[in-house]
């Protein structure tokens, strides 16, 4: 069988476009659209608390710990007709009077009041007064500053508290978006040709499975919500910040242009760094697998200084691409924090000078710098977010790219009210002219032709190379014909869904794979109804009750990867009991004997003709000890059938196959 020979790079994608592969990940979370826009909500009730923190700051300030000068309340002047910042008392109450007749000299009265009830004492000359006269004087201030205490908060609770509802509700959801992600790409996958595996290594796919999709997750559960309470975020600030002083509001924002164009810039740069970074952890995870699968040859061949450095390079490369990466956002976000720092500078050397001439109060200047800090908090965490969001893109590229691989077999059109072909038993299969080739110009099988009848044994017999195993593939419908055709029952193959097909057949091959489940997992496969009694005659058909008595746990062992814990031959057996519990109608043997010993070849020989009885079968035959009992024979040579006949009949013609059988060599046409 050809197949490309070597490691492959990944496919280079052209210029990616987000907002395209959003849409294609909305399908994904309208399942979950009800949660979403609950955490939405809550994002809106969390930025609203968030933007009242600064202002509450500021009413505290202004109105309670530096009081701002009002006509109606706090405006007096000196000798010098300048307004003076004093404090109102109240001499209605009786302590208060108290401490002003102790000071007659301090307190001035209310020159805009005719009640008499009010008195001024100028905020320079507080610090005459001792701790607990000015405690009394300013017990309203102190009572309205508890309540401003009380008020913050019970807003950083209720801030916590929504937060938490906003976390939880975000990660169930993401979590739930990665399940139903990574079982459309695992049931994509599952569905694709084996043409699609002989191209494409197991790290890449297993890295689209486990850690591109893992990378969809912050995208899911921080950066959407983020990106909306950011944007309220900003919007809020910036809205507040006009509303206190507009003039000072657009001085602060003189630095936006500088922010939006060192994040255009740098988000050019960080979508090609985590392009490179997502190829290299795939070539990472192919080599990886790559050297466990074939450790036994790289230690027989002392090939393991060579491949460590095959590793070494790559990465090293991976190493690279992820200092790239670092480089980009070690740039980035100095630079956000450079532009706060000058941001804050400005309001500070703008607002200080008008705070000194009173054009505005002390508590706007604290709110103002409170807000610009806020406001590039949202900015850098726009920037952490688009880091999440490029490597999130760049998964998303690479797992659409397998979504959008159309490899799988072509399945019959069924008309609206039909229904697909079903096929109740294997009668007869036939093959018109059938060629094949694994690439173009290069074929493989050349107009085959023979027909096989239920009941009958046919054994392919020929060289490496010569198609065999090719043959089965087509049979099994693993790959279909260039040209010509295979039927079934007189009906094109392609006209039964795949699967229907394929339950009908069952195979048996030289090497068969076994999962790291229990025996009796690997033996029922599909079929979860078969009864215990049934397995109990599978086992015994074929001849599987020794090695079952034998372990310990019995058919609840478990098996290691492919079956490593137990021998050639018992994975042999086992494979023939997983053929004999899918009751197929064919059986096809890809030589099943090749590997074995002549002790345990005598347990299979016998499963076999067990499994064999009163079944049509196809045997690719490598020994013509196993060939001869076959009702008829197809001798192979390049691709194509050079003699066909019973084992008597071959034998009469005195042609390749006799020669063969003669010297009793092993089939080697050509020699």
């Amino acid at each position: 069988m050809r197949t490309d020979f070597g490691y492959f790079e990944e496919k280079k994608l052209g210029k990616p476009y987000d907002v395209k592969l959003l849409k294609r990940l909305y399908p994904f979370t309208l399942p979950y659209k009800i949660l979403f826009a609950a955490s939405i909500l809550l994002v809106v009730f969390i930025t609203l608390l968030d933007l009242s923190l600064p202002y509450i700051t500021k009413i505290a300030i202004d109105r309670y710990i530096v009081p701002q000068i009002t006509p109606d309340k706090l405006e007096n002047r000196n000798s010098a007709g300048h307004k003076t910042r004093s404090l109102r008392a109240d001499i209605s109450d009786p302590e208060i009077k108290t401490v002003v007749n102790n000071y007659p000299d301090l307190f001035e009265p209310d020159l805009l009041k005719t009640d008499g009830n009010f008195v001024y004492i100028p905020f320079d000359k507080l610090s005459r007064l001792n701790k607990k006269e000015l405690a009394v004087l300013r017990k309203t201030d102190l009572s309205g500053i508890t309540g401003i205490t009380s008020i913050f908060l019970a807003i950083i609770i209720i801030n916590f508290a929504l937060n938490f509802i906003r976390i939880m509700i975000m990660e169930y959801t993401g979590q739930k978006i990665m399940h139903d992600l990574r079982m459309r790409l695992f049931t994509h996958i599952q569905s694709l040709s084996i043409a699609f595996f002989n191209r494409n290594p197991v790290g890449r796919l297993v890295t689209r499975v486990t850690n591109d999709i893992q990378n969809m997750h912050e995208l899911f559960t921080s950066v959407i919500a983020f990106v909306f309470k950011d944007l309220f975020l900003l919007i809020g600030i910036a809205l507040v910040l006009l509303s206190i002083n507009l003039r000072l509001a657009l001085v602060s924002f003189a630095v936006l242009p500088f922010v939006v164009y060192a994040s255009i810039h740098f988000s050019v740069r960080a979508r090609d760094a985590f392009r490179a970074l997502r190829i290299k952890i795939a070539q990472i995870n192919t080599r990886l697998a790559e050297t466990i699968e074939g450790i036994k040859v790289i230690q027989l061949f002392l090939h393991e200084k060579k491949n460590y450095h095959n590793f070494a390079r790559l990465n090293h490369e991976n190493y690279l691409a992820g200092m790239k990466q670092v480089r980009v956002f070690a740039v980035f976000m100095p630079v956000v924090e450079l532009l706060g720092a000058i941001a804050l500078a400005v309001i500070i050397y703008y607002g200080g000078g008008k705070v000194i001439a009173e054009s505005i109060s002390l508590g706007a200047l604290v709110a103002f710098i409170a807000y610009m800090k806020m406001f590039f908090r949202p900015i850098r965490d726009i920037a952490e977010k688009y880091n999440i969001m490029q490597n999130a893109m760049a998964s998303a590229e690479r797992i659409f790219q397998i979504l959008d691989n159309r490899e799988s077999m072509p399945q019959p059109i069924i008309g609206p009210g039909s229904k697909p072909l079903s096929l109740e038993k294997i009668h007869e299969i036939t093959l018109e002219n059938v060629s094949f080739g694994y690439v173009t110009d290069e074929t493989v099988l050349k107009e085959i032709s023979f027909k096989l009848v239920a009941g009958e044994t046919v054994a392919v017999v020929g060289r490496t190379g010569s198609g065999k195993t090719t043959l089965i593939n087509l049979i099994a419908r693993f790959y279909d014909p260039v040209s010509g055709r295979i039927t079934i029952n007189g009906i094109d193959i392609k006209n039964y869904p795949a699967s229907v097909v394929r339950s009908k057949m069952a195979l048996v091959m030289q090497d068969p794979f076994l999962f790291s489940r229990t025996i009796r997992d690997n033996i029922r496969q599909a079929k979860t109804d078969i009864s215990e009694e049934m397995i109990d005659h599978v086992l015994e058909a074929s001849n599987c009750k020794t090695l079952i008595n034998r372990l310990p746990e019995g058919l609840d062992t478990i098996l290691s990867e492919s079956g490593a814990s137990i021998s050639s031959g018992e994975r042999q057996l086992i494979s023939i009991a997983r053929a004999f519990a899918s009751n197929p109608d064919l059986i096809i043997l890809d030589e099943a004997t090749s590997y074995i010993d002549s002790e345990t070849e005598h347990s299979i020989q016998k499963a076999l003709f067990n499994l064999m009885k009163n079944r049509t079968s196809i045997i690719v035959a490598h020994r013509l000890s196993t060939a001869r009992h076959a009702d008829r024979l197809i001798v192979l040579h390049k691709g194509k059938i050079i003699e066909t006949g019973s084992h008597d009949e071959l034998m009469k013609k005195k042609g390749v196959y006799f020669r063969v059988a003669v010297h009793g060599l092993k089939l080697e046409i050509g020699k």
